[in-house]
């Protein structure tokens, strides 16, 4: 018996061992996280092109801010005291400390210390490496903020943000996100107060949080009924948008789309266009130019490639596409990098 062990281990025994370089030809391969599997995700990363911050402001009675309309999406932290953010069609809010005013739309909007204080209109001026707070105001009650900006690659905003409204306001005792915001807020606070190596790259990657934390907690609140954010709450409607995000070339039909998320045509598309503002198809329409867009302003590929990468089999039948949902044609639209203008027609003003 002992011999006939021996011979059958001897015989299979090598074809059974995998030896050190064996091994290494056949790593185990784990799984990438799809960076277009996630719709919310996706939105941003194409319609959020720049995003900045300003030098901390110390802001002292009486005190006032006049922003007008721009395309961007911007923010006041509150790190000390108090401001009063008016936004055209919203309710005046007055924000305590910790707490952030997000304007997403880019409505014209102003920040001051009480309704009686006269506001001075302001733009964005240049850069500065030492990063000291800008003071503005009086002498009286002192107010400190953080604020930043996120610019928009489509002047129409992105459709994630249709349905939201003009202003979302931020504060540690939300329900559902308190702690999470108040986590943000006080490292934004810290790494402000005391700048460290790569402190700008810490501050807008907070900055993003907290942008999502501000979607997130319109749909929590029901503030946000309508729009590709109030879907992120529909499980369905929802792994739809991911499906299109994931598989943008896909040729996507609706009853391909009901059948994925297993709800008949007419319903699926009903629920869709309730919850998005408009049909899935032409959703999906809008978001290949969308993404076209973005491969156009961050890529050198041919306008044939790109074309093909979205779900067009013709330059032609894309080019027409594109210029009916950005107002140009691609190839014009790589020839025109976005411009900074906000620089124009103001000043900023102590007084």
């Amino acid at each position: 018996m002992c011999d006939l062990v021996f011979e059958y281990c001897l015989r299979y025994g090598r074809s059974m061992r995998k030896t050190p370089k064996q091994l290494a030809e056949k790593p185990t391969p784990l799984e990438l996280r799809d960076p277009r599997g996630d719709a919310v995700a996706d939105v941003l990363g194409a319609s959020l092109i720049r995003h900045a911050l300003y030098n901390p402001l110390e802001a002292r009675a009486p005190w006032g801010l006049r922003i007008p309309r721009r395309n961007r999406a911007s923010f006041y932290l509150v790190a000390h005291g108090s401001a009063r953010l008016e936004v055209e069609g919203a309710r005046a809010h007055v924000l305590s400390s910790g707490e952030v005013g997000f304007v997403p739309h880019g409505t014209a909007h102003t920040l001051r210390d009480s309704a009686d204080s006269e506001s001075l209109p302001v733009c964005d001026g240049p850069y500065s490496l030492s990063g000291a707070p800008r003071r503005i105001g009086g002498r009286g009650a002192a107010t400190g903020i953080v604020a930043g900006f996120f610019e928009l690659s489509d002047g129409r905003g992105p459709v994630l943000l249709q349905g939201v409204p003009p202003l979302v306001v931020l504060s540690a005792s939300d329900p559902a996100s308190g702690p999470w915001i108040s986590a943000a807020v006080q490292f934004i606070l810290a790494e402000s107060a005391s700048p460290r190596p790569a402190s700008n790259i810490v501050l807008q990657r907070l900055a993003d949080v907290l942008f999502v934390l501000a979607l997130r907690s319109t749909v929590g609140d029901g503030q946000c009924r309508r729009g590709a954010i109030a879907a992120v709450a529909d499980p369905r409607v929802y792994e739809t948008l991911s499906l299109m995000h994931a598989r943008v070339a896909d040729p996507w039909t609706v009853d391909m789309l009901a059948r994925r998320v297993g709800m008949s045509r007419s319903g699926f598309a009903a629920r869709f266009t309730e919850l998005v503002g408009e049909s899935p198809l032409q959703y999906l329409a809008r978001w290949r130019i969308a993404r076209a867009a973005e491969l156009l302003r961050d890529t050198t590929e041919k306008v044939e490639t790109i074309a093909g990468r979205v779900g067009y089999e013709s330059v032609p039948a894309f080019s027409r596409a594109f210029k009916r949902w950005q107002g140009t044609g691609p190839a014009a639209f790589r020839r025109e990098p976005f411009a900074h203008t906000d620089r124009q027609g103001c000043t900023v003003t102590d007084h």
